[in-house]
């Protein structure tokens, strides 16, 4: 079971502590696919307490907090939202509404003295992001990109893997990201395109467990479902990335699997390979006389990465606690637009596009004559 079904355990210590503190009051900008993933894991949290839904279905707002049982919860429109803002007791907003939105919420809140949970991207062009930056250094307040995907428990397991030089020198890097179902047409239109909306989360794991940047980048895509066509953008995509290090990477992308979310990671070095296979909804097979028969994978991503949602909530409310610091910081979060603009950029060129991007501080793991890890 995800991780966001069961409540923590906790020693007395941590009990007592606990009970002396009152829940941080959120309140949560939009009800679509990922906001219904926060809603209920906001709900289930002990840590928070959900004040305010803002959306544009008043009737749904108020069907759900039926449902689940949440009276203390208003609704409102985002005609409303100035409440939300004005609220003292409200330390954190969750934004989940659409891209378009997004930027003039992160603001305002920040304006405000409340931390930000933001569903990427945190704005729809890189000066947008930069100033919501700015508002939060002159708040004191934390502004979380949610790249929910290094939160990922396999996921990380690889960085782990990483790190303890199971692998070696690393020379290629492979993601499958194949989406089920096919997202609606109407989401689709104001996503942002496939390279902002899908590419992303491939790019910044990679980056991520390389600690590296890409020197250059090549994309090619293809429209092979008429309506994306018209909305002059792709479903599949194959995008190679080189990086300082002589590292490959690759990403093969689609808007839509038929046979389940197809979610995969392999590292391959010099001392061996890691790999994060796609998960299912069950570890049940069926071997019999015509062949082994598996259960389906999970089917979407609020299944598949159950619990990266939940561990990255915990992660921004360990940061608002002051127990841990931000780990998807500004210049991570600006880079990682850069790289999926620049790979935008080479598919409608048809060409590479070299990148002359800041490398991010800290050790960089390289190989020496003999193979061995080294910090340079």
């Amino acid at each position: 079971m995800p991780i966001s079904t069961f409540l923590p355990v906790l020693t007395g210590d941590e009990m007592e502590c606990h009970s002396m503190k009152d829940p941080l009051g959120v309140a949560l900008f939009g009800l679509g696919r990922a906001g219904m993933i926060h809603f209920l894991n906001l709900i289930r949290c002990y840590r928070v307490q959900l004040k305010y839904i803002i959306d544009l279905d008043i009737p749904k707002i108020k069907q759900l907090l039926i449902q689940y049982h949440q009276r203390h919860t208003v609704a409102l429109t985002p005609e409303e939202a100035e409440k939300v803002y004005n609220d003292e007791s409200v330390g954190a907003v969750f934004v989940c509404s659409p891209t378009f939105t997004h930027q003039e919420i992160v603001q305002n809140a920040l304006r405000k003295g409340k931390g930000v949970f933001c569903e990427k991207p945190i704005s729809q062009d890189i000066a947008g992001t930069e100033a919501c930056y700015v508002e939060s250094e002159k708040a004191g307040k934390p502004l979380f990109c949610s790249f929910n995907r290094r939160y990922d428990p396999s996921i990380r397991g690889v960085l782990n893997g990483i790190e303890e030089q199971n692998v070696g020198d690393i020379h290629m890097v492979k993601m499958c990201s194949r989406d089920s179902p096919l997202p609606p047409m109407s989401y689709l239109k104001i996503s942002g395109g496939i390279f902002h909306d899908c590419a992303v989360h491939d790019i910044d794991v990679i980056c991520w467990i390389l600690h590296q940047y890409p020197v250059s980048v090549y994309a090619q895509g293809h429209a092979h479902i008429k309506a994306i066509a018209e909305m002059d953008d792709v479903d599949t995509v194959a995008i190679t990335m080189k990086f300082p290090s002589g590292a490959l990477a690759m990403i093969d992308l689609s808007r839509n699997a038929s046979y389940g979310y197809d979610q995969r990671l392999e590292v391959f070095g010099t001392k061996g390979m890691l790999v994060s296979e796609n998960q299912r909804c069950t570890g049940v097979q069926h071997s019999c006389t015509t062949g082994t028969s598996l259960a389906p994978m999970h089917f979407s991503f609020p299944q598949r990465y159950a619990d990266s949602y939940v561990l990255a909530m915990e992660h921004f409310l360990n940061v608002m606690e002051e127990k841990e610091a931000m780990e998807i910081t500004k210049e991570s979060t600006l880079t990682i637009s850069k790289i999926a603009t620049a790979c935008e950029e080479s598919y409608k060129l048809g060409k590479p596009v070299e990148l002359f991007l800041t490398q991010p501080e800290g050790p960089t793991l390289k190989s020496d004559t003999n193979g061995e890890m080294v910090t340079a």
